[in-house]
């Protein structure tokens, strides 16, 4: 039987035990709450982190090109981005999904027919690491840009009430302003 196929008849059961492995890397509190709440309005973080693994899972057991895999992983990573994860904290999820497969299954993966299928699989997986990589730092980014608007917002208004302009504190730019 090919991989595909195995992975195709455990895919609920590998979507599951993914997103408790997930779900388990955040405290033990956070956890339980993630874990039992199931509506998208009471818990959106469980929600999003359920899609993205959804989303994952159906992308590699189809083949799917690289890039169709980046929406599913934002919508993981930007959650932990938004949370201060380090980059290892944030990508950890995806390795993972290494050891749920070969939990999952098990004996059937001593068939010597899917080992070159399974290290593929594993290689694609490596690869998502990567990608997932990119979407944190492009998130990272995009949360830091967010973050100096909001200074430069709260200055400028500072400034308005003091009847100052940003213009007016930057350095006169021309030789002769350094000589005064």
């Amino acid at each position: 039987m090919p991989l595909t196929q195995l992975l195709q008849e455990k895919k609920p059961r590998l979507m599951e035990r993914w997103l408790q492995l997930i779900f388990q890397s955040y405290p033990p509190e956070t956890a339980r709450f993630l874990k039992k709440e199931k509506n998208r309005f009471d818990n959106p973080v469980g929600f999003r982190i359920s899609q993205g693994v959804q989303g994952l899972v159906e992308a590699l057991l189809t083949d799917a090109e690289p890039g169709q895999f980046t929406a599913s992983l934002d919508e993981i990573i930007r959650i932990q981005a938004l949370q201060n994860f380090t980059p290892a904290q944030a990508l950890a999820f995806v390795f993972l999904l290494k050891n749920v497969i070969r939990e999952e299954l098990g004996e059937a993966l001593k068939d010597p027919h899917l080992a070159e299928a399974c290290l593929e699989l594993e290689s694609r997986i490596d690869g998502l690491a990567l990608l997932g990589f990119e979407v944190y730092v492009q998130r990272r980014e995009k949360l830091h840009e967010v973050r100096l608007n909001e200074v430069k917002n709260r200055v400028s208004g500072l400034l308005r009430r003091s009847g100052l302009t940003m213009a007016s504190l930057e350095p006169d730019p021309s030789p002769s302003a350094n000589l005064k």
